[in-house]
């Protein structure tokens, strides 16, 4: 918060009267402004207070969520922060996203925010958030300090987050004092979000038996079992990622109808034409946009999209919507920049699809996570021993790993609030575990074909094929959330047929 102080001393000199000042910082810098124009910043606004504040319609869910983990970790403290503004360049931020662990328990998206699990004398936990309150007006703070609201838009007092997120609501300039009020509860935090609260947590645990390894290890603890936790969506949490769905479909039909003005450009205009129905649907793009033509096909996270789009060439497209509630598609489409597959495309794009076929096939409750990555590369394995670019029997490609040289990636990962959901979720739950209903994951099968492997004909190198489609595990088997786009290579061409001029 910025520094206010009250009048200064006239300075000195010839005598002549010289009007108060007031001084405060904003982003480093020192202001001074006079008592006449402070009076007149205070007064004459209107109260823009909400009465009657609807809950986000989430609430009901992340009061569940809370209860889950709350059951995990009877009688301690559990300290989730949103994480805090993080700069650009000087005095410039990025846009700012909440830790996904703290948005999945509170529904909230303020930067500073702190979600805190209290445990209870008879059992569970009352959960707070704490949060910046809306900027004073008294002091000058809400047009004086750079996060003041005249300059950063208005926030929620703690009266309307309070109704809007079902949560107790207060200043979050009170919790290092709050949180030293009780040293002798156990706290575990989340870390890597918010370095003061940390510092703040360190604190009290310096005065417990707990050794640092043994404090790392107890947070750790907690965002492991949050993770798995999160492994399974309930049905709010599908809907947003069929909604992010939607809207990226959406979006690679824009990139469609915008190839022509691609070729005129480059691969920069793809990039912008998802990124604007991106921002016209949901909240950003969910992960940096891939959108790799000819040879940068071939290298597995392309983000430069500078290259050049060219007739006769191969469009790979990653892209995914993050909805306003920050959950994310991830979906690609390797499209004919001319509209119609080379025979040699379509032949590489046919053992592509083979392998995502036989890999959704594999997706039911009860089988193995590793169980459709399995599937896939022996399907890709085979197509690669027939071609003659590796040499079989395949069970012996398979069991050596052979096929890796051109195939690259695991098959597909979880899905949710982050594009690689879950990423701490214990093992035995997720890469070794069994897919339970709710479970939403990728299935992306690819092949890549380096421009400089002297492995494969000349005619192969350069070429890069990827299906990408999320899915659904269902208690009948799986549902695919991205049908919506085609994948046979006679759809693609009709799909782009009905686009291109």
């Amino acid at each position: 918060m910025s520094e206010h102080h009250s009048s200064r001393p006239q300075a000195e000199g010839d005598g002549a009267a010289e009007a108060p000042v007031f001084t405060a910082r904003k982003n480093g810098q020192e202001q001074t402004v006079s008592e006449e124009l402070a009076d007149w910043m205070r007064t004459g606004w209107a109260d823009t207070e909400s009465r009657d504040p609807q809950p986000i319609e989430q609430a009901a869910y992340t009061a569940k969520r809370r209860e889950a983990l709350s059951a995990r970790f009877p009688g301690e403290r559990l300290v989730v922060p949103a994480g805090n503004l993080k700069t650009r360049s000087n005095d410039t931020e990025y846009p700012f996203r909440p830790s996904c662990d703290y948005v999945y328990l509170s529904g909230d998206q303020s930067d500073d925010g702190c979600l805190v699990l209290e445990p209870r004398s008879g059992g569970g936990h009352d959960a707070t958030v704490y949060l910046r309150p809306r900027s004073n007006r008294d002091n000058g703070e809400f047009w004086l300090d750079g996060h003041g609201e005249l300059w950063s838009g208005r926030r929620h007092s703690l009266a309307e987050s309070a109704q809007r997120l079902g949560l107790q609501a207060h200043d979050v300039r009170r919790l290092p004092e709050v949180l030293s009020e009780a040293p002798e509860v156990p706290v575990r935090i989340l870390r890597g979000h918010d370095a003061s609260l940390e510092e703040v947590v360190g604190g009290l645990r310096a005065q417990s038996a707990d050794s640092a390894e043994t404090a790392a290890e107890r947070d750790e603890e907690l965002a492991v079992a949050l993770h798995d936790q999160r492994l399974v969506k309930d049905e709010w949490e599908v809907a947003q990622l069929q909604s992010a769905v939607d809207a990226t479909v959406l979006g690679f039909g824009d990139v469609a109808e915008a190839l022509p003005q691609a070729r005129a450009t480059s691969e920069r205009y793809i990039e912008g034409t998802f990124f604007l129905r991106a921002r016209v649907e949901g909240n950003d793009v969910g992960y940096g946009t891939i959108a790799a033509s000819g040879p940068n096909s071939t290298t597995l996270h392309w983000m430069r999209n500078d290259g050049p789009v060219r007739e006769g060439e191969l469009l790979l497209l990653d892209a995914g919507v993050e909805t306003t509630t920050l959950y994310t598609a991830d979906v690609t489409r390797t499209l004919p920049v001319s509209g119609r597959f080379t025979p040699l495309q379509r032949r590489v794009y046919d053992l592509v699809y083979a392998a995502q076929e036989a890999a959704i096939a594999a997706l039911a409750p009860g089988r193995p996570f590793t169980e459709y990555h399995r599937v896939a590369q022996r399907t890709l394995a085979e197509g690669l021993v027939e071609w003659g670019l590796l040499e079989g029997p395949v069970d012996r490609v398979v069991e050596l790993g052979l096929q890796r040289r051109y195939t690259l990636h695991g098959t597909g990962h979880m899905l949710g609030l982050d594009v690689h959901d879950c990423a701490k979720a214990r093992t035995e739950t997720h890469l070794y575990g069994d897919l339970r209903p709710g479970m939403v994951l990728t299935v992306e099968p690819g092949l890549y074909f380096q421009p400089d492997d002297l492995t494969v004909p000349e005619e192969l190198r350069g070429i890069g094929v990827r299906i990408e489609d999320d899915v659904l595990v269902t208690s009948e088997g799986n549902r695919v959330l991205s049908a919506g786009l085609p994948r046979t290579a006679d759809d693609v061409e009709a799909w782009l047929a009905q686009r291109l001029p």
